[in-house]
């Protein structure tokens, strides 16, 4: 897709966002966090503009199917595992930090956490360690360039002149395969199939 096209629908895009940020967030603006604050409330500030939160709240929101339990994926998810970011980190580094999270929070050792595990243990102190894989990058690809970039060096007044920025020009490079690649099958999906084409033993027999 041209770049005029993308800028569309990134516009449309940030109409969503910008709504769901002022109502969730109070704003665009990343929240302060301590020096000291601990890994999920960096987690919040950084990854959902969110500076004040409950246990019970945090839980939910990383409770991906509201299944009322964290699986082993949903631990992964919210550790930013399944990110690009976090693509070489070798694959005994992120089992270490499910089973680590489950030896603290997964009393009854049913393999998930559930929503009265987490709660219980955030009472008596315990909170998500910070194993040092970073924020935990969980959102797609718009979010996360919303979030992490526009953001920060962007702002409402943002031309596709202003976009010229490494991670600008890597998004949209992106759009521009997908739109590509889409509009070719598309064009696969439309053609005829042409008989004489199709390899003997591929055709239906009688034909």
């Amino acid at each position: 897709m041209s770049n005029l096209r993308s800028i569309s629908l990134l516009g449309l895009a940030l109409v969503f966002f910008g709504a769901l940020n002022v109502s969730a967030h109070g704003g665009h603006e990343q929240a302060p966090v301590a020096p000291d604050a601990d890994w999920a409330t960096r987690h919040m500030a950084e990854e959902h503009h969110i500076n004040s939160f409950d246990a019970g709240s945090f839980f939910n929101l990383h409770d991906y199917d509201s299944s009322g339990t964290w699986t082993p994926d949903d631990i992964r998810k919210t550790y930013g595992l399944r990110d690009e970011s976090t693509k070489d980190l070798p694959e005994e580094k992120k089992e270490e930090v499910v089973r680590k999270i489950l030896d603290l929070f997964d009393k009854d050792k049913s393999g998930t956490v559930s929503f009265a595990e987490f709660l219980v243990a955030d009472a008596h102190g315990i909170k998500l360690p910070d194993f040092g894989y970073g924020p935990g990058h969980h959102g797609d690809d718009e979010y996360e360039y919303e979030i992490h970039h526009f953001e920060k060096y962007h702002g409402d007044d943002t031309t596709e002149e202003d976009l010229t920025h490494p991670e600008d020009i890597v998004h949209f490079r992106k759009h521009d395969i997908m739109e590509q690649e889409a509009e070719r099958q598309a064009k696969l999906d439309r053609m005829e199939i042409v008989e004489a084409n199709i390899p003997q033993k591929f055709r239906r027999q009688g034909h």
